[in-house]
C-alpha cells in the first residue's frame, strides 16, 4: 500500500490484537485498510490490488490489461487473431514474442482471486498448440507459434502446474512464475488497473476502457482535455480519477 516498514509494522500489531478464531480474510482487510487511514489518509481511494483485479470485467478489460502488462515486460504484442489449424481456426485473445519464442495468449479472469485456475485451460491451450503446430506444417497458417502461455489473476491447481511443467506451457498466474507474475509485472512497472480506485462509476470505467484505457498510468500519458474528447468523459471527471490516482501514489502526474 506504499507506507514504510515501520507503519506497516505498527498495523500489523494492532490488526493481530483484533484477530479471532474463524475471522474471514475480508474481515482481516476491512481492519487492515481502516488502520491505513489513519497514517494513510489517500488509502480511502484504493482497493486491494488482487480485489481490484477481480472486479475487472474479463472482456475486453483483462485481455487489454494482460496485453499492456506483457509489452510492458519485454515481449512484442499483438491483439486477438485467428489462428488456421489443421482442423479448425482458434482465435486466441494475443501473440507474443520475446528472446526468439512465438507465444499465443490465453486469459483466464476470475471473479473470485481464491478460485484457482485449473488442469482444462492448459490441457485446451495443448490442443490448441498441436492443431496450429500441424496447420504451419501442412501450410493453413502462415504463423508459426512456439508455445502456449495462460495468464490469470489467480494462482493454479497443483494439476494445472504439473501439466503446465510437462507440456512447457508459461503459466503467469497471481505470483508466478517468479520472475514475471502478475503482481511482479503491475507493481515493478507501476500498471495499476483502473478497477484498483474506488468510486470510480461503471459508465465511466467503461468509457475509458471502449477507448483502451485500462491502467491508470495510461490517464497521464495524454492532457486530460485530449482524454475528454477521445473517450466521451467529462475533463472535470478526468481531473478528479487523476487526483485520486496521483494522492495514492500509483501514477505520477505528467502533465
Amino acid at each position: 500500500m506504499g507506507v514504510n516498514r515501520k507503519i506497516a509494522d505498527e498495523v500489523v500489531g494492532r490488526v493481530e490484537k483484533r484477530l479471532y478464531d474463524g475471522i474471514p480474510t475480508s474481515k482481516i482487510l476491512e481492519i487492515t485498510f481502516r488502520l491505513l487511514r489513519s497514517y494513510k489518509p489517500a488509502i480511502r481511494h484504493l482497493l486491494d490490488l488482487r480485489r481490484g483485479l477481480s472486479l475487472m470485467d474479463s472482456k475486453p478489460e483483462f485481455e487489454i490489461f494482460v496485453r499492456i502488462l506483457l509489452a510492458n515486460s519485454g515481449f512484442e504484442v499483438s491483439t486477438n487473431r485467428l489462428l488456421a489449424g489443421k482442423c479448425v481456426e482458434h482465435e486466441v485473445d494475443a501473440i507474443a514474442r520475446k528472446g526468439g519464442v512465438t507465444y499465443f495468449v490465453e486469459t483466464k479472469h476470475h471473479v473470485n482471486y481464491h478460485t484457482p485456475t485449473g488442469l482444462d485451460e492448459s490441457r485446451i491451450a495443448r490442443a490448441i498448440l498441436e492443431d496450429v503446430s500441424e496447420g504451419f506444417q501442412c501450410g493453413s497458417c502462415n504463423l508459426k507459434i512456439d508455445r502456449a502461455m495462460i495468464v490469470t489473476n489467480t494462482r493454479y491447481s497443483e494439476h494445472a502446474r504439473r501439466y503446465g511443467k510437462c507440456r512447457n506451457i508459461l503459466l503467469v498466474g497471481w505470483s508466478s512464475p517468479a520472475n514475471l507474475s502478475l503482481q511482479s509485472m503491475i507493481e515493478e512497472e507501476n500498471l495499476y488497473p483502473l478497477s484498483c480506485l474506488r468510486g470510480l462509476k461503471h459508465k465511466t470505467k467503461t468509457k475509458l476502457i471502449n477507448s483502451g484505457i485500462v491502467v491508470i498510468k495510461q490517464l497521464f500519458e495524454e492532457k486530460p482535455s485530449t482524454l475528454a474528447r477521445k473517450t466521451g468523459v467529462p475533463k472535470e471527471t478526468i481531473k478528479q480519477i487523476t487526483e485520486k490516482a496521483i494522492n495514492t501514489g500509483m501514477a505520477i502526474k505528467r502533465f
